[in-house]
């Protein structure tokens, strides 16, 4: 059975082709509000030594910032 898309959820999976420490840990997609978007988790520790997970999300057609050398 192939994956299904649920409103407002998502999904991260371990993300083997990290290759540097501030590479995620995790990727994924997310469904939020008809949306959809990628997801990026970091492991963390707190300050009172505790794992937790940070999260990042970036619309899937969020438009790629322009360099001051490209045409509008």
């Amino acid at each position: 059975m192939a994956f299904e898309k649920r409103a407002d959820s998502g999904a991260l999976f371990k993300n083997d082709k990290k290759t540097a420490d501030n590479h995620p840990n995790a990727k994924g997609d997310a469904l939020i509000g008809r949306v959809e978007y990628w997801v990026s988790g970091w492991t963390k520790v707190g300050k009172n030594g505790i794992k937790y997970q940070s999260l990042s999300f970036k619309a899937k057609d969020e438009a790629k910032p322009k360099h001051d050398d490209e045409p509008f």
